[in-house]
């Protein structure tokens, strides 16, 4: 696995979203299991296209039940930039039958970001659709932040396990969930960005175990944010390796125009 140098031709520190979680507040409806697909997505200055938190295809949804959280394994791509142009845009559908025509609307519209009261601590938003469903998502606006790209390698492995792994960032106790599955083999993990004040620090939590052993390891890595560099860790479990490594850098100037 390749990591990523830190990216050259940043600007300073900058305003940034930083998403929690998403969580399904209220199906329409009847309240069991349902197939869940959909889009939720950020556009900002930097660039003007789509920076997709949650992108699910309707050929492979997730099912979910009313008070489950909604995985953001799709994204961001990349830091939210929180400025004059900062919306969220959704469009979440419960699938219900063969045809797209027969699904029901979930949620489906924008909410535009400015100036906001509500600085450098987590809020949730209940996004309510025009069929009776909801979903809350947590978020914060954060002053002066940078860009954290976060990659985990796991090798040396004696075996499957189960591991967790939890975000913790800019001295909030609200969870980011990173990873939740089941490690069969030695590979990296998906990059994760996340935003972090500036003068302030991103926590790791892991919790690896099997099933059929007692043994669990859990273990924790700390790092202070910086406009650029990288910090990288080592950690030895009984199960395999870990190799952490985060990257540091600011966003890019504006989209032009």
């Amino acid at each position: 696995m390749m990591f990523s140098d830190p990216t050259k031709g940043m600007k300073v520190c900058c305003n940034m979203l930083q998403i929690f979680a998403l969580e399904l507040a209220k199906i329409p409806g009847d309240n069991g299991l349902v197939e869940l697909y959909g889009y939720i997505a950020a556009r900002d200055e930097v660039d003007m296209l789509l920076n997709y938190v949650v992108n699910i295809s309707r050929n492979d949804p997730i099912i979910v039940a009313q008070g489950s959280l909604i995985c953001m394994a799709s994204g961001p791509r990349r830091g939210i930039e929180l400025a004059n142009y900062t919306i969220i845009e959704y469009d979440m559908r419960i699938k219900r039958g063969r045809h797209e025509r027969d699904d029901l609307q979930l949620i489906d519209g924008a909410i535009e970001f400015c100036i906001t009261r509500t600085w450098n601590r987590p809020f949730t938003i209940n996004i309510r659709g025009d069929c009776g469903g909801a979903v809350d998502m947590t978020l914060a606006c954060l002053h002066n932040a940078v860009k954290a790209t976060v990659e985990v390698l796991i090798s040396e492995l004696h075996g499957s396990f189960n591991m967790s792994l939890r975000c913790f960032t800019s001295r909030f106790y609200k969870e980011i969930r990173l990873f939740d599955g089941v490690v069969t083999e030695s590979y990296g993990l998906k990059r994760y960005v996340v935003a972090v004040m500036k003068r302030s620090f991103i926590r790791l939590k892991f919790k690896v175990h099997t099933p059929s052993s007692s043994s669990k390891s859990k273990l924790c890595c700390t790092f202070k944010a910086k406009t650029n560099g990288h910090n990288a860790r080592e950690l030895k479990t009984d199960f395999a390796v870990i190799s952490v490594k985060v990257t540091w850098s600011t966003l890019p100037n504006s989209f032009p125009g």
